[in-house]
């Protein structure tokens, strides 16, 4: 996780780009987070990583432990604090850094907690297609059907898809473009759609797949191709 901020999901709205197309985007704010602790292999914690806290709070609403931990690096009370691994951006502890981490073009994955959709059926949880609505089937319309074996081994297997809790789960949405960084706001607006509800709080990382200088070589090259066998089709 070379580079990554704490964020809020703000909500959606859409822009233009240079060509005049227009481009749905998620806004969130990722600043100012600040530098709480900055851990390097040769200390004793015997790894590089970098502490950021995000969202300022009251003092009197944290435990006496986080207290604790934030004043002895000299921070202050924050709603969310985030470890981020391998930092590629050389910080210390009290710096504040914010979206100018990253530059439009640039990819990022989004990590987020999904809506949560209370208790729900086999129908609407795993889309399962529910049982006849004719031909004698009374009061199994929308139910999954046997989930046992009989005898042997006499148990419901595991991973068996059944009604329950549905959403507010960890979901990571990658490959997601920068399309506008403003810095005196504190913004990201990225493209497309992002977990979570408005006013969630978000996880903005380098791409994994797709990191700073990333360029799709591939479909340029393959585009080039086609592009030379029409040229050639019309000579």
């Amino acid at each position: 996780m070379p580079l990554g901020l704490i964020g809020k999901k703000l909500g959606h709205t859409r822009v233009y780009d240079a060509q005049g197309v227009v481009v749905p985007v998620t806004v969130v704010l990722c600043g100012p987070n600040r530098v709480l602790q900055v851990k390097t292999q040769a200390g004793k914690d015997g790894y590089n990583a970098v502490q950021l806290g995000f969202d300022d709070q009251k003092e009197q609403r944290l435990s006496k432990p986080l207290i604790g931990h934030i004043k002895k690096h000299n921070g202050v009370a924050v709603k969310r604090i985030k470890e981020f691994r391998n930092f590629s951006k050389e910080v210390k502890a009290g710096d504040v850094v914010g979206p100018t981490l990253f530059a439009p073009g640039d990819f990022i994955d989004a990590i987020g907690t999904t809506k949560g959709r209370g208790f729900e059926g086999v129908v609407k949880r795993h889309r399962f297609a529910g049982g006849d609505s004719t031909h004698g089937a009374k009061g199994w319309h929308r139910r999954s059907g046997a989930i046992g074996q009989r005898l042997f081994p006499g148990t419901v297997m595991r991973g068996m898809r059944m009604p329950g809790h549905m959403g507010q789960v960890t979901r990571t949405t990658q490959n997601l473009e920068v399309i506008q960084v403003l810095e005196s706001d504190n913004l990201l607006l990225i493209k497309g759609a992002i977990p979570g509800s408005e006013g969630d709080y978000v996880v903005i990382r380098e791409s994994k797949k797709r990191p700073k200088g990333w360029k799709p070589v591939a479909v340029a090259a393959s585009g080039k191709k086609k592009a030379d066998a029409k040229a050639s089709a019309k000579k």
